[in-house]
């Protein structure tokens, strides 16, 4: 010890004062700081980078600059999960049903609820092979308000998820539907079922899936957060996974970007401040996780109440 201190140039009764000096307050906050970043991300399901996690702390009304909590992140270790993988194909547009025009003509920024839905299919890998998710988004919130899983691509697939949606929306008419050119959309039993409530049907145009930014955008949003990082052994097992990450993650907890760093629910909600008793229930329950996914379609039997 005694060398030491004097190789640095420093006194032993300095060195032991300073082994013994407590914390500044500077450091117990960067302490605090790391801890409730930490515990921010974990919520995330590790997903969150320093951008949504600096929002998230702010709405803690915890005060920190972003640079602050992407230099600790940084040091820590504390990183977002990325990861990417093959695509398979899931669009059949070899057919020749009718294709409407594109109507939404990337306008993906919608100011009012149930104008204007986007659909799209992916895949979910499993030990006991593909499981497809169809899956509806409402532009206004980007929340998803329909979706349905199965091991096929017919167009009871697509149809589920489509009746999903309108049973939890109830929409007025001339909704516009937006979709790809797939024969699960184009197919008369998906076009009768848009017309008897009333929506226009919209398709992207071939091969673009800029056309359908939004979906694209989403699934693989729900594939680097989620999919990626799960070995499913059972098509059962992803849609539990999927049912928890849209409904419970996704669509009540989840920061969006583009919605000012809200959530959808949030975002709908701080539109519609008049929200009902009934409807206030149903999301409280269905937050806490009180609820789980039917054989058929998730959480399809709430309140028609909602957005009326």
């Amino acid at each position: 010890m005694a060398v030491m201190c004097k190789v640095l140039e420093v006194s032993r009764s300095g060195y032991y004062a300073w082994r013994h000096r407590p914390p500044s307050a500077s450091t117990e906050r960067r302490q605090q700081l790391v801890t409730a970043i930490r515990t921010v991300h974990a919520k995330s399901h590790e997903n969150y980078g320093s951008p949504r996690v600096h929002r998230k702390l702010i709405a803690q009304a915890l005060t920190c600059s972003k640079n602050t909590v992407a230099k600790l992140m940084r040091h820590h270790q504390v990183r977002s999960r990325m990861r990417r993988r093959f695509r398979v194909r899931t669009t059949d547009a070899n057919h020749d049903y009718k294709i409407p025009e594109n109507e939404l003509n990337r306008q993906f920024r919608q100011e009012e609820p149930n104008r204007v839905w986007a659909a799209d299919i992916t895949y979910i890998p499993t030990q006991e092979g593909w499981l497809y998710l169809a899956a509806i988004m409402d532009l206004y919130s980007r929340r998803i308000v329909g979706w349905a899983t199965a091991d096929h691509l017919r167009c009871e697939l697509a149809l589920e998820a489509l009746e999903m949606a309108v049973s939890q929306r109830a929409p007025g008419k001339q909704l516009l539907h937006h979709s790809d050119r797939g024969v699960q959309y184009a197919c008369d039993d998906y076009q009768a079922l848009l017309a008897r409530h009333g929506m226009r049907s919209s398709m992207s145009r071939t091969a673009n899936c800029y056309d359908n930014a939004a979906m694209e955008s989403f699934f693989g949003t729900l594939k680097t957060e989620l999919v990626y990082h799960h070995n499913y052994v059972t098509r059962a097992q992803a849609r539990q996974s999927l049912f928890e990450y849209i409904e419970v993650f996704y669509n009540r907890e989840r920061l969006h970007s583009s919605l000012g760093y809200q959530s959808p629910l949030s975002f709908e909600q701080a539109a519609r401040p008049r929200t009902t008793a009934t409807e206030m229930r149903v999301e409280g329950a269905r937050g806490r996780g009180d609820s789980s996914p039917p054989k058929n379609n998730p959480i399809v039997r709430r309140s028609r109440s909602d957005n009326q």
